[in-house]
């Protein structure tokens, strides 16, 4: 049966028709395979946005409410450790002198950690690069710098250091942290007068009441050592009588401002009045307290401050804390040790 040529043109029509329908539908198959990427990527991105959304609002929902800055700190790493692992978070105000950290580790790598932390918050922020190598630690550091809020934010990570995307999540919660920060430092601004004891500087009894509940609880929690110093200068009233009181006042602002170079600025160095101030210090163990002690002995003889008694020094008595004892009696509890030390000659510490 033989074509005609115009049947045989149609033929062709017909395959090139078939030929250009073939293109056109792989073209839309590829069209829409692309769209529906798009919008696979689209709500994937949506739902990662979605997620940290719900996660930067827990971060509202736990700031909430809280105004020390401890707690606060403590709420903010726990937060944190949910989405970025971390074994360290310090923050360090120098202008109001506030610096306090929350570390998740126990022991010798805890206080190793602590003073890591320590020394690197009490660095200038320009002295080294925001991320650091240090005895195993990655150290990554953030600056406060608004007129609002001040300060170094440091977070210490074993092995890997944090990736852009934990960089950038942790970037957008400083931004939420920032304004409970100015909140908890106003905070404190506000009611410092009436919490500091007027002649040396130093928190007075109410801060101590105020404070000494939750130091015990978060030692308590997470089973951390803390120990009282127990204070009392000895011949002090010889001061008073023989140079006068406003001499003795001055020795008493000497003798403060000595004993607060010796501590951390973690610890707790109150005047309860007179002649007398307790100490509490937090992730000591009784061993670390004694060494700690001993220097403050040395330091206020140091002041080399003589009177008809004797010379000017400090007895100081240690209790550390145990789950099984109150406050009130463990208060009592370095009291007695106090006066054991002075009994065996002032001057010196003592121990239970």
């Amino acid at each position: 049966m033989r074509i005609s040529a115009n049947q045989h043109h149609n033929l062709q029509a017909d395959r090139v028709t078939a030929m250009n329908m073939k293109v056109l539908d792989d073209q839309v198959d590829i069209q829409i395979a692309s769209t529906v990427e798009n919008l696979l990527s689209e709500l994937c991105h949506y739902r990662q946005q979605s997620e940290k959304l719900q996660k930067i609002n827990t971060l509202y929902q736990r700031m909430a409410g809280i105004l020390d800055l401890p707690a606060m700190i403590e709420a903010y790493s726990i937060w944190l450790m949910e989405f970025v692992g971390h074994e360290l978070i310090g923050y360090h105000n120098p202008t109001r002198q506030r610096m306090h950290m929350f570390c998740s580790y126990h022991g010798p790598k805890r206080r190793e950690a602590i003073q890591l932390a320590q020394e690197i918050l009490e660095q200038p922020a320009s002295q080294e690069s925001d991320t650091a190598l240090a005895i195993g630690f990655r150290v990554h550091k953030w600056a406060f710098t608004s007129t609002d809020c001040q300060g170094l934010l440091v977070i210490l990570r074993k092995g890997k250091p944090l990736v852009e995307d934990e960089l950038q999540f942790i970037d957008e919660s400083l931004l939420i942290l920032a304004e409970p920060l100015k909140r908890a430092l106003e905070y404190e601004e506000i009611f410092a007068q009436a919490r500091r004891d007027s002649l040396t500087g130093l928190p007075n009894r109410f801060v101590f009441e105020e404070r000494i509940g939750s130091i015990v609880e978060q030692a308590r929690r997470h089973g951390h050592p803390l120990t009282l110093a127990a204070l009392d200068l000895d011949h002090f009233k010889a001061v008073n009588d023989t140079m006068g009181h406003l001499m003795g006042d001055q020795v008493l602002k000497q003798v403060a401002e000595t004993l607060k170079k010796e501590i951390r600025l973690t610890d707790m160095l109150v005047r309860m009045g007179g002649d007398e101030f307790l100490l509490v210090l937090p992730d000591t163990s009784m061993q670390d307290a004694r060494f700690l002690a001993e220097r403050l002995c040395q330091a206020v003889e140091r002041l080399n401050i003589v009177t008809r008694a004797g010379r000017l020094a400090v007895s100081i008595g240690l209790a550390e804390w145990q789950p099984s004892i109150t406050i009130e009696s463990w208060l009592e509890q370095a009291d007695d040790i106090l006066y054991q030390a002075k009994a065996n000659g002032r001057g010196q510490v003592a121990v239970n």
